[in-house]
């Protein structure tokens, strides 16, 4: 299967909300009450607020195409626009997002080895990611690329408050 990465633009910015709702709640609308999916959905993905993370200088999205569909998507964060303060010398994967058709078909692999490229690229020593404590298969899937548990954050879920857990990988 061949798969493309381009970087995601300003003019996708609704392409880019209907991925990131879709792929968000599949993954997760049955380990969450339906009030706690709606209000994150609705803060986290609003146009207004994709706006203001793709005009970030420190953000970048890509796109993951297979058969110029778009397949799945993943973000990345530098400097002050990681959502820890993990130093000028990491870079952090916020989110990597692959719609259901396409799991487990290797696009996972490619945006964390395009990932591994950016950050060797800029320089960076280290990089890492937060992965909810429940989302076994995540966390499975990223000790198999190389990552290590090496810490905890708070994320709130609507009004409920869950715990991510920080793995990184030293580049």
């Amino acid at each position: 299967m061949t798969f493309m990465i381009k970087k995601c633009t300003f003019e996708q910015l609704d392409a880019l909300q209907e991925i990131s709702i879709e792929t968000f709640n599949t993954t997760f609308k049955n380990q969450n009450s339906p009030e706690n999916m709606n209000a994150y959905l609705e803060k986290a993905f609003n146009i207004k607020q994709l706006e203001q993370e793709i005009s970030n200088s420190f953000s970048e999205f890509y796109f993951i195409y297979s058969n110029e569909q778009v397949a799945g998507y993943l973000k990345l964060n530098t400097n002050d626009a990681q959502t820890e303060n993990m130093g000028h010398a990491s870079l952090e994967i916020e989110r990597i997002y692959v719609r259901e058709s396409w799991h487990r078909q290797g696009l996972g692999q490619f945006l964390i080895k395009k990932a591994l490229e950016i950050a060797s690229e800029q320089n960076k020593e280290k990089i890492w990611l937060g992965v909810w404590e429940k989302n076994e298969s995540a966390l499975i899937f990223y000790t198999k690329m190389g990552f290590v548990r090496t810490g905890a954050h708070s994320f709130y879920m609507g009004d409920e408050e869950q715990r991510d857990i920080i793995m990184t990988k030293t580049i």
